[in-house]
């Protein structure tokens, strides 16, 4: 009996450090936000939010489009034309 002992100890010590890598994967995976502290790379389209008038608030760094213009937050609640656009 003593075996069958030890070996359900090492199932639950592997089955709490597998619960504990899920949780390393996982999180941060399914907020609002997330923080990338590296570059990042898109492969494909990136949708900017379209807007039909400029929010009154924002945050700085924040992207948006507004009536064909691209827009930055630039400092807070301050949004500033992306460039030249015509």
């Amino acid at each position: 009996m003593e075996p069958k002992s030890d070996s359900q100890t090492q199932i639950n010590i592997l089955k709490q450090e597998l619960e504990a890598l899920s949780s390393e994967v996982y999180a941060n995976n399914f907020v609002g936000s997330q923080d990338f502290n590296k570059y990042s790379r898109f492969n494909t389209r990136l949708k900017v939010p379209h807007y039909d008038t400029t929010p009154s608030t924002c945050e700085v760094g924040e992207i948006i489009e507004v009536g064909g213009e691209l827009q930055i937050c630039s400092s807070a609640n301050t949004w500033t034309v992306v460039g030249t656009q015509s």
